[in-house]
């Protein structure tokens, strides 16, 4: 298994292993996922449960091919720091926003300040 999907397969391990489903229902974590099963996951697994099957399909996705799946960073959503990030690094698309009214401090009032 490549080594991009390894972090997010572990940490999902861990949160079935720790779940409800598992240590007080004693059902097996491959049950778990399963459908009459999966929404009585907390959160946090079927959060991860999806993200390691984007993971999976990323890595026969011709697209990502070349680039590789994007370094999965559980660190930063366990701590809940960080922002995204900037999105777009180039120019403004637009100068400056005018309000209803053409002046700028959009009152909408229509009324020159």
């Amino acid at each position: 298994m490549p080594s991009s999907c390894k972090d997010i397969r572990a940490a999902l391990a861990e949160c079935l292993q720790n779940s409800e489903c598992v240590m007080v229902q004693r059902n097996s974590a491959s049950d778990c996922l399963k459908p009459p099963l999966v929404d009585t996951l907390p959160t946090r697994c079927q959060q991860l449960k999806h993200g390691y099957g984007e993971c999976k399909r990323g890595l026969v996705d011709m697209r990502k091919r070349f680039r590789g799946n994007q370094p999965v960073a559980l660190s930063k959503e366990i701590e809940g720091g960080g922002s995204g990030g900037q999105l777009y690094g180039g120019k403004p698309a637009v100068r400056g926003v005018r309000g209803v009214d053409g002046t700028g401090n959009g009152t909408g009032t229509g009324e020159g300040e």
